[in-house]
C-alpha cells in the first residue's frame, strides 16, 4: 500500500511542475518563478512570464530577493536578502492541494519603503492562515530604481507590473494549490499596504482580486515630473544617458549607491525622501529633521507613478470616482507608527519649541500650534514623531475611508503598547496578523510573552475577512464612523481617527525650512 502522504507533493503549474514540502499545517512551495529573471535585456523591461519547464522544479527553499541591502535600522521585521537573478518569484502556503477545495486566498505584498523588504521573512509564513483554511501567497517584486525609476525608453511602473503579473499567476494557477481564484484578498503592510491601495484604485487590476486589506499603508505615489527629475539626476550622477542602454551599463551596486544619493534630503531642495529611509536613526539633528521634513512632505523618490496609463489618476481621486467601490476593504494603522523616529534626538531636542520644529519642517504654523496644544503630554521628540505618524499613516486611513463614501470599508486601530518599546509602533502588528508570535525576532519588539489572545483577535479578524468579507465589526460610514480598536479593553469606538481632523483640513505642508532659515 502506497503512503501518498509521505510522497513529495508535486503541483503542475501553467509553466511546469513544482515540488513542495509537507508540514503539519499543510504544504509550502517556495521560490516559484512567476516571471523570467529581470536581468540582461529584461532588466528595465515589463515582466515576462517564465519559459516553460518539463523537469520538476524544486520549490523547498526561498528564491532570490530583490532586496540586496536590508533597512535593518528602520524595520523590526527580519527580512533576509537572498542572492540570485530570479527575484520575481512567489511562495505558496496551502492546507489542501485538492483542486476543488475552493479555499480563500491571501496574496501578501511586503513592505520596505519600495526600497527594501523580502518575501522570505519568517513573519510572512502562512502556517497559521493554513491552519484556519486560507491559502497564502507572498510575492517578490522589483525595488527602488529598478522597479519604480523613470527611464526615457522603459515602461513606467515596472514593479506595479510585477504585482499584476503575480496576481495573474495566482488567477491561472491557484486552483492547483487548493485556492479559489475568485476569492483572492490582496494584503500588505507599510509600502505593501500602499501597494494594496494603489491596486485598489487601478482599473486594470480590478479583475484580479475580490477584497483588500491594508495595514499601515500610506497613500504613496509620485508624479511623472518628480519621477523624471530623479531619473535624470540618477543617470547624470552615474555618467550615463537616462535610457535603458545607458543605465544598463551601471552595476546593481552602482544603482543602489546612486538611488541613495538622489533619495537623501540633501540631494534635492524639495526633500525627496522615502518613508523607510533614515529618519533619526543617526545622531545629527539636522539630518534627522531633514528626514522628518521629507516624510511630512510625503515625497517618496521611488513609488508608483501616476503615469496616466497604467495608473491613470491618483489613488484618492480614483477611489472617489468609484474605482474599487465594489470591493470590501479593511484598513488601519498602529497608534504610534513613527513616534520613535526622533528618540535618538530626544536629549538634543528637549529644549526645542515643538511648534517651531514642525513649522520648520513644512507644517503650517496654525496647524503646528493646534497640534502641540492637543498633545500636552509629549516631549518634542515624541510629538514630532507622532505628528509624522498621524500625517503619513492615520490621515491616510481617514482620507481613504472618506474617498470611498458608502463602499464597504472597515477601519481599525492597533493600540497595544509593546512592553519593550512602550508604544504601538510600526511593524508591531504584523506578527499578530500572521499569528506567528514564536517567529524569529518577535520577542525583540513584542517582549517575551506577547498576548496570544490579541493575536487570536487580530488574526481571526483577518481570516474572517478573507473568508467571508466581514472582519467582525461595524463598517465605517461617515454619518456614524466606527473603528475597531485592538489591544485595549474597548473593542469598538466612535470615529477612531477623529483626532487627525486638523491634519485633514489644514493647509498642505510648505517647502521645509529649519527655524533658523536653513533647510531641514
Amino acid at each position: 500500500m502506497t503512503n501518498h502522504a509521505a510522497e513529495p507533493p508535486i503541483v503542475r503549474t501553467a509553466h511546469g511542475p513544482v515540488r513542495g514540502e509537507r508540514r503539519v499545517t499543510g504544504v509550502r512551495f517556495l521560490g516559484i518563478p512567476y516571471a523570467q529573471p529581470p536581468v540582461g535585456a529584461l532588466r528595465f523591461a515589463a515582466p515576462v512570464p517564465p519559459e516553460p519547464w518539463s523537469d520538476v522544479l524544486d520549490a523547498t527553499a526561498y528564491g532570490p530577493t530583490a532586496q540586496r541591502r536590508p533597512l535593518a535600522e528602520v524595520t523590526f521585521i527580519p527580512e533576509p536578502s537572498i542572492p540570485g537573478d530570479g527575484t520575481l518569484n512567489l511562495n505558496v502556503f496551502t492546507p489542501d492541494l485538492s483542486p476543488d477545495a475552493g479555499l480563500p486566498v491571501m496574496v501578501w505584498i511586503h513592505g520596505g519603503g519600495f526600497l527594501a523588504g523580502s518575501q522570505a521573512s519568517p513573519w510572512y509564513d502562512g502556517a497559521a492562515f493554513n491552519r484556519d483554511g486560507v491559502v497564502v501567497v507572498s510575492i517578490g517584486y522589483r525595488l527602488g530604481f529598478d522597479g519604480f525609476g523613470w527611464i526615457s525608453d522603459a515602461p513606467h511602473n515596472r514593479a506595479v507590473r510585477d504585482w499584476l503579473l503575480a496576481l495573474e499567476w495566482v488567477r491561472d494557477n491557484i486552483r492547483g494549490f487548493g485556492g479559489d481564484p475568485d476569492r483572492v484578498t490582496i494584503a500588505g503592510q507599510s509600502a505593501g499596504g500602499a501597494a494594496v491601495l494603489t491596486l485598489l484604485g487601478m482599473p486594470r487590476a480590478q479583475h484580479l482580486f475580490r477584497r483588500a486589506h491594508c495595514l499601515s499603508g500610506p497613500v504613496s505615489q509620485v508624479s511623472t515630473t518628480v519621477a523624471e527629475r530623479l531619473g535624470r539626476k540618477l543617470a547624470e550622477l552615474g555618467g550615463v544617458p537616462p535610457n535603458r542602454t545607458g543605465l544598463s551599463q551601471l552595476s546593481e551596486g552602482q544603482i543602489l549607491d546612486l538611488q541613495k544619493q538622489v533619495s537623501s534630503p540633501a540631494a534635492d531642495t524639495d526633500a525627496d525622501t522615502d518613508t523607510d529611509t533614515d529618519t533619526g536613526a543617526g545622531t545629527d539633528p539636522d539630518d534627522a529633521l531633514a528626514g522628518i521634513a521629507g516624510l511630512i512632505a510625503e515625497n517618496l523618490p521611488f513609488a508608483p507613478m501616476v503615469d496616466g496609463d497604467l495608473i491613470p489618476e491618483a489613488t484618492l481621486d480614483a477611489l472617489a470616482a468609484g474605482v474599487g467601490a465594489g470591493k470590501e476593504l479593511v484598513l488601519g494603522a498602529t497608534d504610534h507608527e513613527f513616534t520613535m523616529a526622533l528618540h535618538p534626538m530626544r536629549d538634543s531636542l528637549a529644549t526645542a519649541v515643538p511648534a517651531r520644529i514642525l513649522a520648520g519642517c513644512g507644517v503650517d504654523e496654525a496647524v503646528a500650534t493646534a497640534y502641540v496644544a492637543d498633545h500636552p503630554g509629549l516631549d518634542t521628540a515624541d510629538l514630532v514623531g507622532q505628528y509624522v505618524t498621524d500625517h503619513l499613516f492615520r490621515t491616510a486611513v481617514a482620507r481613504v475611508a472618506r474617498a470611498r463614501g458608502t463602499a464597504p470599508t472597515w477601519l481599525y486601530r492597533f493600540a497595544w503598547r509593546s512592553p519593550v518599546l512602550g508604544l504601538a509602533t510600526h511593524c508591531l502588528d504584523v506578527p499578530f496578523h500572521f499569528d506567528c508570535l514564536d517567529a524569529e525576532g518577535v520577542t525583540a519588539v513584542a517582549g517575551a510573552e506577547p498576548p496570544k489572545a490579541l493575536a487570536t483577535d487580530v488574526h481571526g479578524a483577518a481570516v474572517a475577512f478573507i473568508r467571508d468579507g466581514r472582519p467582525g465589526w461595524t463598517p465605517w460610514i461617515s454619518s456614524a464612523p466606527t473603528t475597531r480598536v485592538f489591544g485595549t479593553r474597548s473593542s469598538d469606538t466612535g470615529d477612531g481617527y477623529a483626532d487627525v481632523s486638523a491634519l485633514l483640513t489644514g493647509p498642505a505642508p510648505k517647502s521645509p525650512t529649519a527655524p533658523g532659515g536653513s533647510k531641514c
